[in-house]
């Protein structure tokens, strides 16, 4: 069943945040299966189907959530890549972190971003937050066709 529905693709590194997003995501019981990617040239790997991802199915995954501050390459470097590549740059990319930086904030948007979103220190609303990016892009947001 989950094979119908696109991935949701978590970018994040901090496995507690991890561990929270996967539980935030499950309590509303998507069909999408979540994938994680825990450092930006993973992210990559994973979207352009390389290296450990070489089998995969080639399609965008239904929403990113994207954290900003990731070990290799950060999110910031990652939206520029997909906003710059052609068969990337419709994903839907949420920045989902704990920066609450002008700069960042300029910045994601600047590359593209579709949200920025600060992840809440208590944890019922980190959960509800995500509970809702789940929802909203899952299941209500349209996506425009993919690009042969």
């Amino acid at each position: 069943m989950t094979d119908t529905y696109p991935e949701i693709l978590l970018a994040e590194d901090d496995p507690n945040d991890v561990e929270l997003t996967l539980e935030a995501l499950a309590g509303h019981n998507l069909a999408n299966r979540v994938v994680v990617a825990h450092d930006g040239v993973e992210v990559m790997d994973y979207l352009r189907c390389e290296n450990a991802f070489a089998g995969r199915p080639q399609r965008l995954p239904a929403v990113m959530l994207l954290d900003i501050k990731m070990p290799r390459k950060d999110g910031l470097e990652v939206l520029r890549e997909i906003r710059s590549d052609s068969t990337l740059r419709r994903l839907p990319v949420v920045m989902l972190t704990s920066s609450r930086e002008e700069q960042d904030i300029v910045a994601s948007y600047d590359l593209g971003a579709n949200a920025y979103v600060v992840k809440p220190v208590d944890f019922q609303e980190f959960m509800h937050a995500v509970e809702q990016l789940g929802v909203f892009w899952a299941l209500l947001n349209e996506r425009p066709p993919e690009e042969d």
